[in-house]
């Protein structure tokens, strides 16, 4: 965001505003972070400001500060549509492409509300009036922080926003082990703990708070749904629907079932597949410098980060599967490079 922009959208809330914050599909922990600090940062600001999110996120994120009001498009749809009209500023948080919200694009797309983007994901659509983007950053968390800064509000930040930032921060590094690498990220987490956050809570709260079917899932899928191609240096989990209901899936309980077949010694490149009603979904890990955003996005209308991305297909595991496999020959060299 250049110094003009940054200007101007100090003088859109410098009145008092109704505001909407609005995240992607499917919300993860740095979108739920980063809503509900944004959230409590522009009410103190003396702003009406609701938090609108297409669909339920995790239940293990329920503990968070602020959660409790968040409002569910699928949960509460008059409501929300209600909301979402009368804002007069929409924050597109942890998303740069309409399609992340699925359905509800055409919705952002037909509001007359001023639109301000903040997010890190690589080449950003233009669907904003304003656009923070820096997609070196670890997380839409960690440019939240720096957009309080931006518009001098430093001194509103308390313990509940601190909390909502370190989860985003955390949750999408993988606890610290990936997209953080830099300097300026643990100097954000260091200022985040003088508030007395207590990180070991956190972390045990978001990860050590599994159901028992959740983790019979996790057993499942490595020892029925694992295969391992030693040979492209390249492991991958599938999930059948049925596989789901047997466990009786919840929102959040594949989250991170992906980077276990990462985590086998030799692996460069590893996925998850999720079937739906009508497509398979993906999620990609990689280690070193392959860039599985560009996989994602050559043949899985996907994208995201070199060593994170997602994507579809439409068609069946197996053909998926089948196809999947199909294009690692092109990237065998590659793949032992990075090992």
């Amino acid at each position: 965001m250049i110094v003009s922009e940054i200007i101007e959208v100090k003088k859109l809330l410098s009145l008092s505003r109704r505001i909407a914050i609005l995240s992607h599909e499917n919300p993860d922990g740095d979108a739920v972070g980063a809503s509900l600090s944004l959230q409590n940062i522009l009410v103190q600001k003396g702003h009406k400001v609701d938090v609108l999110l297409p669909n339920l996120y995790p239940s293990f994120l329920a503990w968070m500060p602020g959660s409790k009001n968040i409002i569910i498009y699928d949960h509460q749809p008059k409501e929300w549509n209600k909301l979402f009209e009368s804002a007069e500023i929409i924050f597109c948080l942890d998303f740069n492409d309409p399609s992340r919200i699925n359905h509800l694009a055409e919705k952002l797309s037909n509001s007359k509300a001023k639109k301000i983007l903040i997010d890190h994901h690589l080449d950003p659509e233009v669907f904003c009036d304003y656009s923070f983007s820096q997609s070196e950053t670890s997380s839409t968390c960690e440019l939240v922080f720096d957009f309080i800064q931006m518009i001098e509000a430093s001194n509103l930040i308390n313990k509940d926003i601190a909390e909502c930032l370190y989860v985003g921060i955390m949750t999408d590094t993988g606890s610290f082990s990936y997209s953080c690498n830099y300097v300026k990220t643990y100097l954000i987490v260091a200022e985040l703990m003088k508030f007395g956050i207590n990180v070991e809570r956190i972390h045990r709260l978001v990860y050590d708070t599994y159901s028992e079917l959740r983790m019979r899932l996790l057993g499942f899928s490595l020892s029925e749904r694992l295969k391992v191609l030693h040979e492209y240096h390249t492991a991958y989990i599938y999930l059948t629907m049925e596989d789901l209901k047997r466990f009786n899936h919840q929102i959040g309980d594949t989250e991170g079932i992906v980077n276990f077949a990462l985590s086998i010694s030799g692996i460069s490149f590893a996925a998850l597949f999720i079937e739906k009603p009508s497509f398979v979904k993906i999620s990609f890990r990689s280690k070193g410098t392959f860039p599985v955003n560009k996989v994602a996005n050559r043949y899985f209308n996907g994208g995201g980060h070199r060593n994170a991305a997602g994507g579809s297909y439409y068609n069946s595991m197996k053909a998926t599967l089948d196809y999947f496999e199909s294009i690692l020959p092109e990237y065998k060299e590659e793949l032992a490079i990075n090992n």
